[in-house]
């Protein structure tokens, strides 16, 4: 159980602004942004307060929403895109996390919507990932368990494939939905997760 003494840093709304004029400025227009920052904790719903619940929304959906904000007059320009992180547990419930749910599940909802909205000049997609062999991943669900290696082996034997996502693969889905061969592409929640919410 992650104990939550303070919320996060993460960028506040100058801020978000303030990157995209540092972006625009060291290379003269913006084409892309990718909303990648995120955190995740495990606690049960009677555990779960205030101060965790606005952590993750925070960090997960509101800067996400707010850097797509001030991203949006140079991506209209250069007719741009967004790529937003997700994951799978905003497309299915899962017990345990369910305030990481909630804002996950707030960004692939607040994809879709802002697809619609700023089409035709901006498309607007997400990635979903499964388990990802990330830092993240490694802290707070592997190492801190009582016995990691067994905590890795039952996310190994969770996979159809048997094996946990790199990041490199996943970066491929965002380069995808990046790229101009993606360019019919909007609106859309990419799963990459081995299959996790194949039966949801």
């Amino acid at each position: 159980m992650t104990a939550w003494s303070r919320r996060p840093a993460m960028l506040t709304v100058p801020g978000c602004e303030s990157a995209v004029e540092t972006a625009n400025g060291a290379f003269g227009g913006l084409d892309i942004l990718v909303n990648s920052a995120g955190i995740g904790a495990g606690r049960p719903i009677e555990d779960s307060d205030e101060a965790m619940w606005d952590a993750h929304v925070d960090v997960n959906l509101k800067g996400t929403f707010f850097c797509c904000r001030a991203a949006l007059p140079e991506l209209r320009k250069s007719n741009g895109n967004i790529v937003n992180i997700a994951s799978d547990a905003g497309l299915m419930g899962c017990p345990g996390i369910t305030v990481y749910c909630a804002s996950k599940g707030g960004v692939v909802n607040m994809t879709r919507a802002m697809a619609l909205e700023v089409a035709p000049d901006v498309r607007v997609n997400c990635v979903c990932p499964g388990y990802v062999d990330t830092d993240m991943i490694r802290r707070d669900h592997i190492d801190k368990k009582p016995d990691p290696a067994a905590a890795e082996q039952r996310m190994i034997d969770y996979a159809p494939l048997k094996r946990i996502a790199t990041p490199a693969e996943i970066s491929q889905a965002v380069l995808y939905l990046a790229s101009f061969g993606a360019r019919f592409v909007t609106g859309a929640a990419l799963a990459i997760d081995d299959s996790s919410t194949a039966e949801h």
